[in-house]
């Protein structure tokens, strides 16, 4: 019987005391399994018990230092709690030790950017992209951050997918339509795309705002 299995199972399905009693069946047949500890970690993080999904993921990481997601999920502790260069640099060290998917050097890119630090973002936002090409939210991070850095051209191609994929993000119209008229002469394409942005979501008042503002430049 794989308690990590059934523990797992409970989790997903939000019988967190089930979940516990066989994660904890698991850590007791196999205390030398780092798994057993970060699966009893991501519960407890889960139910916000931070401090002892803490000692557990760290708890894994003394039973098998090599365990990236114990570094996965110790790292979105520390984010969550704005520790972001804590976080960073755990995200690294689960990516150091194969961790799976766009996930780890997206939350790597997002830890580097909530320190503004854009250039050390960029690798890593890249990266996920190319790992997760179809992942609208990590091609608009992506976009945004580029634009940040005014690297227009490759964040206009990436703002003009996503849009293509989901003609209603009013984050892309928004960003689109700045980066239009801050790095072209095309002002009403600029206006047409924030128009989208506050028409798709009337609380975009900064949309808004920039779209009333280019107004009374051509008045």
């Amino acid at each position: 019987m794989d308690f990590n299995e059934i523990g797992i199972r409970a989790f997903q399905e939000k019988r967190y005391e089930e979940a516990a009693k066989a994660f904890t069946e698991a850590i007791d047949n196999e205390p030398n399994n780092p798994i057993g500890y970060v699966n009893f970690g991501n519960l407890l993080a889960a139910m916000n018990d931070i401090e002892r999904a803490e000692r557990f993921f760290q708890k894994a990481i003394t039973v098998d230092e090599t365990t990236a997601t114990a570094y996965y999920g110790l790292a979105g502790l520390y984010y969550d709690s704005e520790r972001y260069i804590e976080a960073a640099k755990l995200y690294q060290k689960s990516i150091d030790f194969g961790i799976e998917g766009a996930d780890a050097y997206y939350m790597l890119a997002k830890s580097f950017e909530r320190e503004e630090k854009y250039k050390l973002a960029l690798p890593y936002m890249q990266r996920a992209a190319e790992l997760a090409p179809d992942d609208i939210q990590i091609r608009l991070s992506y976009a945004i951050l580029l634009c940040t850095l005014e690297m227009f051209d490759v964040a206009k191609s990436e703002l003009e997918f996503v849009l293509e994929q989901d003609s209603n993000n009013a984050d892309a119209h928004y960003n689109l339509g700045v980066l239009l008229a801050v790095s072209t002469e095309d002002t009403d394409a600029a206006m047409y795309h924030l128009k989208q942005a506050f028409t798709i979501a009337p609380e975009f008042d900064q949309a808004k705002y920039i779209y009333d503002m280019l107004s009374q430049r051509l008045n």
